[in-house]
């Protein structure tokens, strides 16, 4: 285990004036997007880095960050990117490149930490994973050593924190806990379900890589950091359970490889198969917390217990307390699984005027039936729903958000296994409107992911249909 780097230090804090430039890499990343923010709320001038930029734009902070294109592969490309910075984040992992990751890791850091000495950066937050790096371990958390190791190599002082399993909506870890336990009632897992872990939330990882900011006794120095509790992978699973309401059980067996565990979380979770398996991989070795240098020299961080961090999480369950991350796909159609939602996000190009597109949206449903499939609609609703709204005007559906002219969002009110919403925007481009209609169900339990993938044939039917049907009505208003 590699004990904190201890450095001679002039006076107990050191605080970043406002103004100064801080770089945070892999922007587009989960860390990022919470970091991003709390920078900008703390009243820091940030700039983001990312590999592809417009992936940002849907982030509701990115009209107040400078976005750089760039590419840690590409040296060229750091050179703006670093230009006049103080303190940059290096938030970034290569595991969805698949295999020969951990070689394309070190390149990486080796190019980054080169750049940052060339332009005169002076510090460098690097946040990697938890584990025994005297033990044998998976590659992926080998790696992830190793990176902040080849960081270290660079002139420019860098402070690293190694986390575990981390909790919020959004991590990769947390995903793959919440939509695994939400859909398998008997859940089949190796051995190393028993391995210890120390999982944090994701607010004291970002309260650590601000820390880290003003206070100079971290300057440069390596720290492990985890949550108030050591438990097993097990038991947060059935904590997550016991949250939910649901009753799960482990049949534990002898071996599970890799490559099929991974391939069946790729399949039910947000968690891509290249990034599981580096995942699991990784949990095969206990992931605690060794040297508990970072509270003594982080005070102010209060730790979150995994409870309050996932029931945390679970408040966010709804359409407006996600990170809209699909619109940025090019595509007319995207369905994902995203924070906890099913998710089938479809967009057409109108040529009608966006308040007429608007009026074509507010009168659907009720005494005007739906434009599509008005028969199916009305027959979903016989049976069965949660509670009745009297004038509703939308059937089963009561209003959750209205903005005039450019959005409307439904909340379903059918009995049915989960919670479900329907939304539609509409905006206005150069030559057109475009209007996006996105369903979302959040499952409760296995009967939830059998209510989404059994019936979704005939309910990405009436979408596909009902967008169309409600762009025809708008241009032929015209």
């Amino acid at each position: 285990m590699v004990s904190p780097v201890s450095l001679p230090h002039a006076r107990a804090f050191w605080h970043i004036p406002m103004g100064r430039l801080i770089l945070v890499t892999g922007a587009t990343g989960y860390i990022a997007s919470r970091l991003i923010p709390q920078l900008l709320d703390h009243g820091h001038t940030v700039r983001a880095l990312a590999r592809k930029p417009h992936q940002l734009a849907p982030r509701a902070w990115s009209s107040k960050v400078d976005i750089f294109q760039g590419d840690v592969m590409t040296p060229s490309s750091l050179v703006p990117a670093l230009k006049g910075v103080h303190t940059a984040y290096y938030l970034i992992h290569n595991m969805s490149s698949g295999h020969g990751y951990t070689e394309l890791e070190i390149e990486a850091a080796r190019n980054f930490a080169k750049a940052a000495e060339q332009a005169k950066v002076q510090h460098i937050i690097y946040l990697g994973g938890l584990a025994d790096a005297e033990q044998s371990i998976a590659p992926h958390m080998r790696s992830r050593i190793e990176t902040g190791v080849t960081l270290r190599e660079g002139a420019v002082p860098v402070t690293e924190f190694r986390a575990g399993v981390v909790v919020g909506s959004g991590s990769i870890s947390f995903e793959m806990i919440r939509f695994m336990t939400e859909l398998l009632p008997v859940i089949p897992a190796p051995k190393w379900v028993t391995n210890k872990s120390q999982p944090i939330s994701t607010q004291n990882v970002v309260d650590y890589l601000l820390a880290a900011l003003e206070n100079w006794d971290g300057h440069g120095q390596v720290f492990e950091i985890g949550g108030p509790h050591i438990t097993t992978y097990r038991e947060l699973m059935l904590k997550y359970a016991q949250i939910r309401g649901h009753k799960r059980s482990f049949l534990v067996l002898p071996y599970i490889p890799i490559w099929f565990m991974a391939f069946g979380i790729g399949l039910t979770t947000p968690v891509p198969y290249p990034i599981a398996y580096a995942l699991v991989g990784g949990l095969s070795s206990d992931s605690v917390v060794m040297h508990d240098t970072a509270g003594k020299t982080f005070p102010e961080v209060k730790l979150v217990d995994f409870e309050s961090a996932a029931s945390a999480a679970l408040k966010r369950l709804h359409p407006h307390k996600i990170e809209r991350v699909w619109e940025d796909i090019q595509s007319e159609m995207k369905a994902l699984k995203h924070e906890g939602f099913f998710i089938d996000h479809r967009c057409v190009q109108v040529n009608a005027a966006p308040e007429k597109m608007f009026a074509v949206i507010k009168n659907m449903g009720g005494k005007n039936g739906w434009p599509f499939a008005n028969w199916l609609w009305k027959l979903r609703g016989y049976f069965g729903i949660r509670k009745f709204t009297a004038n509703s005007g939308y059937d089963y559906y009561t209003i959750d958000a209205i903005e005039e002219d450019r959005f409307l969002l439904l909340h379903s009110q059918l009995k049915a296994p989960g919670e479900g919403w329907m939304e539609w925007r509409v905006s206005r481009t150069e030559n057109s409107t475009t209007l996006t209609q996105t369903a979302y169900f959040a499952p409760h339990g296995l009967g939830g992911f059998l209510y989404w993938y059994l019936l979704y044939p005939l309910h990405a039917f009436v979408f596909r249909g009902l967008i169309r049907a409600a762009a025809k009505l708008a241009n032929s208003a015209q």
